[in-house]
């Protein structure tokens, strides 16, 4: 498994309405973001592959967060489309025989995340879609099974990566998302949060940032902030 670039760590969500408004940001950017994430909301703007391709032309990485959840065959007919382009990571959700789909269709060329738990569920939320069960446990298992079936990773709330990380080889990526300050926790939809370092010492592979770094009075600065708390971390713990 190649080893993960410490500036390759912070995935940014460009969770924007236009493909022109993501390239202002990732412009305004610039070397301080290398990982980039695009998802359903610009999916539907209709300029999402493009937008996919002119990242790769600047030699950005691109994590598809599309969350693909339907019948096996057309799960694997769909990443089999995107396979064409050049992509990291795609999210997918569902059981075995899906994510298994998905895997047997990326061919080992796009790395399939599954997806355990959204991290703007808790347990009432759970409870709400008929589901009584124990997030951690719930969290684990998949992560377990998903490994077994080929996935090249999880997304996961930072709240359950320990565990995840106790029961997966060091190759297998845990990807978290909600990423937020402690003082900004609860604030917004995002409610099994934590902090940047809090993550990484879980056993997190990469964190993905949205709003903290796009709605900072300086994104710039708000980013490079970032970068230099993971480089911090991986430098004391190396």
């Amino acid at each position: 498994m190649p080893t993960i670039r410490t500036n390759d760590r912070l995935i940014l969500a460009l969770d924007v309405p236009s493909a022109d408004e993501a390239r202002a940001l990732v412009d305004t950017l610039g070397g301080t973001v290398s990982f980039y994430k695009i998802g359903l909301e610009l999916f539907l703007s209709g300029a999402y592959f493009d937008l996919a391709d002119w990242l790769r032309s600047r030699e950005k990485r691109v994590f598809a967060d599309l969350k693909l959840y339907d019948v096996p065959q057309t799960v694997g007919a769909a990443v089999r489309q995107l396979r064409r382009r050049d992509v990291d990571f795609l999210t997918v959700h569902g059981n075995d025989a899906i994510l298994r789909a998905a895997c047997d269709a990326a061919g080992g060329t796009l790395g399939i995340l599954a997806v355990t738990v959204l991290t703007s569920l808790d347990r009432a939320d759970m409870e709400d879609l008929g589901f009584k069960a124990d997030i951690p446990a719930v969290v684990r298992s998949r992560a377990h099974r998903a490994q077994a079936i080929g996935c090249a990773g999880v997304i996961s709330s930072g709240h359950e990566a320990a565990r995840i990380r106790a029961v997966v080889s060091d190759g297998f990526r845990i990807v978290v998302p909600g990423i937020r300050a402690a003082s900004q926790a609860g604030h917004d939809d995002q409610k099994r949060t934590v902090d940047v370092e809090t993550a990484f010492e879980a056993g997190a592979d990469y964190i993905v940032m949205g709003r903290p770094i796009r709605n900072a009075p300086d994104p710039v600065a708000a980013a490079a902030a970032v970068q230099d708390r993971i480089a911090a971390h991986f430098a004391r713990d190396g």
